[in-house]
C-alpha cells in the first residue's frame, strides 16, 4: 500500500507515492536525492539528520514522510541563497574551522538556524545547551560553537 504525500522541498513541490513506514530522511535521500542529510543513528540521539519542518528544526530519522505532507521542508541544500551565495552559517563552518570529518555538520547547521532564528544574539551558554541533541564525533564542539557566534554576528550586520 502506498500513501500520496505533497511536501514542498527547498522551495519545490513534490509528490509522490510512498510506503507509509518510510522515513523522512529516506524520502530525502533516496527519493529526493538530496543527499546532505546524513542518517547517523536511526533513534534521533546523535542530530546528523537535522532539517527543518515548517521552519523548525526537526531530526528526520524518527519522522516519516507521510507524517511530512502538506509541510515545508528545508535541507542543508537549500539553506544558501538561490545565487549559490552561502548562508553566514555554512561560511562560519568555514572560516571558523566547525567541521572536521563533516558528518555532523549538516545537522549542526539546521539546529544552529533554528537556535539563530529563536535568539539573534545567542551567549555561549545557549549554542551549546540548543546544539545539546546534535553530536560531532571529532568533539569539534568549540570551533562549532565559534562558527554559530560568527554568523549570528553576520546575521546582525545584514539587520542593521
Amino acid at each position: 500500500m502506498s500513501i500520496r504525500i505533497n511536501v514542498t522541498v527547498n522551495g519545490v513541490a513534490n509528490s509522490h507515492d510512498v510506503e507509509p513506514r518510510l522515513l523522512l530522511v529516506n524520502y530525502l535521500r533516496d527519493v529526493l536525492r538530496l543527499t546532505g542529510t546524513h542518517v547517523g543513528c536511526d533513534t534521533s540521539s546523535c542530530g546528523a539528520c537535522t532539517i527543518h519542518v515548517n521552519g523548525k528544526a526537526t531530526k528526520s530519522c524518527t519522522m516519516l514522510a507521510v507524517q511530512a505532507d502538506g509541510c515545508e521542508v528545508t535541507t542543508i541544500e537549500g539553506i544558501a541563497a538561490s545565487d549559490g551565495e552561502l548562508h553566514p552559517l555554512q561560511e562560519g563552518f568555514r572560516e571558523c574551522h566547525g567541521l572536521q570529518c563533516g558528518f555532523c555538520t549538516p545537522g549542526m547547521i539546521m539546529t544552529a538556524a533554528d537556535i539563530l532564528q529563536n535568539c539573534a544574539d545567542p551567549t555561549e551558554e545557549e549554542i551549546r545547551a540548543g546544539l545539546e541533541g546534535n553530536f560531532c564525533r571529532c568533539t569539534g564542539y568549540h570551533n562549532i560553537v565559534k562558527s554559530v557566534q560568527y554568523a549570528a554576528a553576520k546575521m546582525k550586520e545584514v539587520t542593521v
